[in-house]
């Protein structure tokens, strides 16, 4: 730690804010201390992106590594924004060319929304292979979350998820399967992620791929595995990065889409998510919602301050404390004078000396 303030990116005051350490880029030019520049491919959409940027780069920054993180964000033009999303792209995230010119100690990948299950049809499908091209190529490691997986098991892999047939949503309990990893050092045996997913990349693909499974849900499927040289790329299927409120959030969306007609049924519970107690508000609302759309009143607003106070996260100390090791092993294996590894020390398809 800390996080550097690199730019005027308003997640870097928001992060302060809620007390997490953030050194002026002023300040941290002054500082004989080790730098680590860290992309993220920010793929969400407008509604969501610069909460997704605050959930990467809090992790990030809460690593217990002794470096200054310089976090560059970039996204893909093919990806459709309003004018705000666009406005906030062109001031504050750099091009993918910038990225290239300046290199990278590590890459993270954000999911995205898609419309239909094939991938390979959507407009992002060949420039985000692109990055992954280069990043395996020039990036000591790339970490991949939900979609930027299913991406990856397709096109570098062969393995192409397949359609759930309704949404996998919720907080789900997982356990390690693989104890001795670097990733997983020092993490409970046992722990929750969440999800948010309509298609799934099965425990049998991943091993057809020849992929090492770290973590697996008997509900979820598997959440976080590598590559087969232990490091160059990780997958996660779940969202450990989501705050507290982020299914809450999902789950306001999904109700006002009923209310406005743009979805048939009443959206359900994300599971092993509310309390009883929370539940029970929100049945309580979803009465008087019906009522007022039956009488034409204007419709009541979700209690949102009544459940706060009852949502735990029973996942975040583990996202981080996997995301720290990763950090740590990116830190262990490039150069600190130069944003790529030590090739010469370290061999390429096996960059954590797994293989003895």
């Amino acid at each position: 730690m800390p996080l550097v303030a690199n730019s005027g990116l308003p997640a870097f005051a928001r992060l302060e804010q809620e007390g997490e350490t953030i050194l002026p880029g002023d300040e941290a030019i002054h500082q004989d201390i080790r730098e680590l520049h860290i992309g993220l491919l920010n793929m969400m959409p407008d509604a969501a992106l610069e909460a997704t940027e605050r959930q990467f780069f809090r992790l990030v920054g809460e690593s217990n590594q002794i470096a200054q993180f310089y976090m560059h964000p970039f996204t893909l033009k093919e990806l459709p924004r309003d004018v705000r999303g666009r406005a906030h792209v062109d001031k504050h995230y750099e091009t993918f060319e910038q990225i290239k010119a300046a290199g990278l100690d590590a890459l993270i990948i954000t999911g995205a929304n898609v419309q239909g299950t094939e991938l390979a049809v959507q407009p992002f499908w060949d420039p985000l292979i692109e990055v992954i091209d280069w990043a395996h190529a020039n990036v000591t490691s790339t970490l991949c979350s939900c979609l930027a997986t299913h991406a990856v098991l397709q096109f570098r892999y062969g393995q192409k998820r397949r359609p759930l047939g309704f949404k996998r949503w919720g907080v789900h309990s997982h356990r390690l399967v693989d104890r001795r990893h670097p990733l997983v050092m020092g993490v409970n045996t046992r722990f929750d992620v969440p999800h948010s997913r309509f298609n799934q990349i099965d425990r049998r693909q991943f091993e057809a791929a020849k992929l090492r499974v770290l973590a697996e849900s008997e509900e979820a499927g598997v959440h976080l595995a590598v590559s087969e040289d232990g490091f160059r790329l990780v997958f996660f299927q779940g969202h450990p990065e989501y705050d507290s409120i982020s299914l809450l959030k999902e789950y306001k969306r999904e109700v006002l889409q009923y209310a406005a007609g743009k979805r048939g049924d009443y959206p359900p519970f994300p599971e092993h998510y509310f309390s009883l107690q929370v539940q029970a508000i929100l049945d309580e609302y979803r009465d008087a919602l019906e009522a007022a759309r039956h009488s034409g009143q204007p419709l009541p607003e979700l209690p949102e301050e009544l459940i706060l106070p009852h949502i735990d996260n029973t996942w975040h100390d583990t996202a981080e404390a996997i995301l720290n090791n990763w950090i740590g092993k990116v830190y262990q294996t490039t150069n600190s004078d130069r944003r790529k590894p030590f090739m010469d020390d370290v061999d390429p398809d096996d960059p954590l000396g797994l293989r003895g």
